[in-house]
């Protein structure tokens, strides 16, 4: 369970929802939500300290903020991933380096590597072993 799911349970105990209810409201089981509130009935709201502070830009739902934490765009892994792989454009890649293949000669560009000097994995074989003979 993560720390969205305990906010959104809290907040709809809070509002007076029973464990179906609940369970069915934030994806789990009855069981995981009774668990938890049975492990926890004695401790500090687990909502003292957060805020939703705006919405998901992937798929709307409401993002729990942590205080003294980063900003938060979306509320879970698989959001930040759909929406980057849905907005490439946007990606601001400083890493692109152009090279020369030490072994064919072929020029190419290649992300986050600035010490590249094979185009290929088989350049590199052959550069290595000795020409053609390992293909």
């Amino acid at each position: 369970m993560n720390e969205q799911q305990k906010y959104e349970i809290c907040k709809l105990r809070n509002e007076g929802l029973g464990y179906t209810k609940i369970a069915k409201e934030v994806g789990i089981s009855v069981n995981t939500v009774k668990s938890f509130f049975h492990r926890n009935r004695n401790k500090e709201p687990m909502i003292k300290d957060k805020d939703i502070v705006g919405y998901c830009e992937n798929c709307g739902k409401a993002v729990v903020q942590v205080k003294g934490r980063k900003k938060k765009r979306f509320c879970s892994d698989k959001c930040r991933n759909e929406w980057w792989n849905n907005h490439k454009d946007m990606v601001n890649h400083q890493a692109i380096y152009d090279f020369t293949c030490k072994y064919c000669g072929k020029k190419f560009s290649a992300y986050g590597n600035s010490n590249r000097k094979f185009c290929s994995h088989s350049c590199y074989i052959k550069d290595r072993f000795g020409g053609d003979d390992y293909e």
